[in-house]
């Protein structure tokens, strides 16, 4: 017998099926292939509590605690449960979306059996069964380890990553009772009125992988070490983190809510058009956009042109330290660095996007392996460690820079967080190259965030314990003059092993995160720049909104690189103008993610209408926290950040971004109201 597509009825056993919401358990269950037999009658908690009982953390801590004690003892213990939990939590996400799929009592071996089709569906379904049997006769000894569960990951990765339309030989849709569907996401682009012009190819970990390694913790918190010391030390970096953070979440989920409605490239400035109404749609669209795209550029010039400068400090520790002799590269050289690596930027990203994404899941990996590398090794290659009172309870208020008051002093030390919690809205850019994008886009926005704050956490406990002077780190006469986190992982292997090779070596490691992250910007910025071309935004906007052969918007690539490296050169001139130029990644920024959200629980709190991920009830409430949360960091991170306040000392940040305010509303004012006209459909 023949399905409506050819599939031999045979083969149903192993194909995956999809299905719609709403369907009941019993109904699903049926179209698994079972009757319902067993009383279902256990509530979200009881399911919870069986598996919460059996994971049973009394019950492992007590009887492993000696293996803990003998290989690490505290530091493995402290320091691996976190590390180990995070792992877990994501193979336990991967299982919880296959349950979701399949929800039968037969569980693992089950789904191994659904996973791998019709020629391996059975021996894989077995042997995963047989393990699993296997592995419950030994649960009680908490000693064996279950090769079923990373089994079924790698499955699932594998069906993430080839269809099984694909693999049986059958046009790449999906697959549901017999007829041929498009992918969720692109048929939401073309009921928004765009036709598919990317490729999509990502999957939901490459659409996480380019915000995650955007975000970097290794780049943000190591480039701004120095403000966190500076401004309240310890206390700001560790409490502020997750002030900072939780902030960022209520943003990033409003931000998901709106993206899993939107699903364009065109991310923030067409969600404004379409939440602020007709009449205000134009201009809210246009001045979202401006703010979005120039914030964009700044945050890929503040990225490449820090990793410039970690190399001017890498190559001045080589060549023996301040101290030493060593050699301190001019500010010319600085920029032929920068430039040079937005040249690598810009040619990596003028790539297909399939190896694009893995430049983007390599990012992703590095990140996480070096913050746990790096918030282990530091602190225990340290021969002086600070002691937990002094990492969670001392306060730094000696500054240098006039300012007594503790609560403004831990406000500014919120920088350093804030600053490094931002670009993850590459999740929405990316979402006409992502597949199911309208739910994918909101994990990758979510995740990313969620996250970063865990391991960026992490690292700056790591860091901070190796933290014992903290007037030395920051003083410029230091051998990595003044760079703080170079300077601890110099001495942190000088003092153990009578050379800082190794602690360069570290520096390297975040060098390269800190360039998948500028590459990472550069993917975000060119598809801002691609969709806001599309709509007629920018000058020469045909250019702009070409793609190549490959389906990448070769031109927008190239124009981002160029614009970061003239923004870059007004360091040569004055590096306050430089600072204050930059100063538009965060600010900036953020009042693009917030405008957005204030049309959605103001304008549009009654006509907005979710996707497939919204918060319900709850979403204006998240929405005007986030709103406020924007509000008040953009008067905070404006306020003077030394005193007495002279030309060298003032907080820039309010003339650059009050200056761009001026010439987005001028320039519309004077010409675009007359010819721009918001978002355009092209089917």
């Amino acid at each position: 017998m023949e399905t409506g597509i050819g599939i031999s009825a045979d083969l149903a056993p192993y194909l995956p099926l999809d299905h719609e919401p709403n369907v009941t358990d019993d109904a699903r269950l049926n179209q698994l292939g079972y009757k319902q037999e067993l009383s279902r009658s256990l509530s979200a908690i009881a399911n919870f509590s069986v598996t919460f009982s059996i994971i049973s953390v009394i019950t492992g801590l007590t009887t492993m605690y000696s293996t803990g004690l003998t290989f690490g003892g505290p530091v493995t213990m402290v320091y691996g449960w976190p590390i180990v939990g995070v792992l877990t939590m994501i193979v336990g996400l991967a299982m919880a979306e296959i349950c979701s799929a399949y929800p039968t009592s037969g569980g693992l071996y089950f789904w191994s059996a659904r996973l791998c089709g019709n020629e391996w569906g059975p021996v894989v379904s077995w042997f995963t069964g047989c393990k699993e049997e296997e592995n419950r006769g030994k649960k009680k000894g908490k000693k064996e380890k279950q090769p079923n569960i990373l089994f079924l990951f790698l499955l699932s990765i594998v069906k993430s990553t080839v269809p099984v339309s694909q693999k049986m030989g059958l046009p790449s849709h999906t697959v549901e009772n017999g007829s041929v569907l498009v992918d969720s996401g692109q048929s939401r682009l073309r009921e928004l009125g765009y036709k598919q012009e990317l490729k999509r190819d990502l999957s939901v970990f490459s659409n996480f992988a380019f915000s995650f390694s955007i975000i970097s913790v290794l780049t943000g918190i190591t480039t701004l070490y120095n403000t966190g010391l500076t401004f309240g030390g310890p206390i700001s970096l560790v409490y502020g983190w997750f002030i900072a953070g939780g902030f960022t979440m209520f943003v990033g989920l409003s931000m998901a809510e709106i993206c899993s409605s939107y699903p364009t490239s065109g991310g923030l400035y067409y969600w404004s058009a379409r939440l602020a109404g007709r009449n205000w749609a134009p201009f809210a669209s246009w001045l979202t956009g401006w703010f979005n795209i120039v914030g964009q550029w700044a945050v890929t010039t503040s990225v490449d042109f820090s990793l410039a400068q970690l190399i001017q400090v890498i190559i001045l520790l080589s060549t023996g330290g301040k101290n030493g002799g060593g050699y301190e590269a001019s500010k010319y050289v600085v920029i032929a660095f920068h430039g040079a690596i937005l040249s690598m930027h810009a040619i990596i990203n003028s790539l297909p996007i399939s190896v694009l994404s893995f430049f983007g899941q390599l990012a992703a990996v590095w990140n996480l392996l070096g913050v746990v590398l790096l918030m282990i090794l530091i602190p225990s290659v340290a021969t002086e460690r600070a002691s937990a009172k002094f990492v969670f309870t001392h306060f730094n208020t000696d500054n240098g820079e006039g300012i007594n008051s503790k609560v403004y002093i831990f406000v500014l030390g919120l920088l350093m967080s804030q600053y490094t919690l931002t670009g993850y809205d590459a999740s929405a850019h990316m979402t006409e190259e992502t597949k199911n994008a309208d739910k994918n886009g909101p994990k990758g926005i979510i995740s990313a965030i969620g996250i970063s704050i865990i391991f960026g956490w992490g690292y700056l406990l790591g860091i901070t314990f190796a933290v014992t002077d903290i007037p030395y780190l920051l003083s410029e006469d230091n051998d990595a003059g003044g760079y703080a986190i170079a300077e601890i992982f110099y001495l942190a292997f000088k003092n153990r092993y009578g050379s800082g090779v190794g602690g360069i070596i570290c520096l390297g490691v975040i060098g390269i995160a800190i360039f998948f992250c500028g590459m990472s910007s550069v993917t975000s910025n060119s598809r801002m720049v691609y969709a806001f071309s599309r709509d007629g935004a920018m000058p020469l906007s045909s250019l702009w909104h070409k793609v190549n052969k490959q389906e990448v918007p070769i031109n927008a690539v190239w124009l981002s690189a160029f614009i970061s490296f003239c923004m870059a050169l007004t360091s040569l001139g004055s590096l306050v103008a430089f600072q204050a130029m930059v100063s538009i990644a965060t600010i900036g920024l953020y009042i693009a993610y917030a405008l957005p959200i204030f049309f959605r629980v103001s304008l549009a709190r009654k006509s907005f209408v979710p996707g497939p991920f919204n918060l319900g009830r709850y979403g204006v409430v998240v929405g005007w926290i986030a709103v406020l949360w924007v509000a008040t960091i953009s008067v905070l991170f404006s306020l003077p950040v030394a005193y007495p306040v002279t030309s060298e000392t003032l907080n820039y940040t309010p003339v650059a971004v009050g200056g761009l305010l001026v010439i987005t509303v001028s320039w519309w004012i004077v010409s675009a109201r007359y010819w721009f006209t918001g978002p355009i459909t092209n089917i």
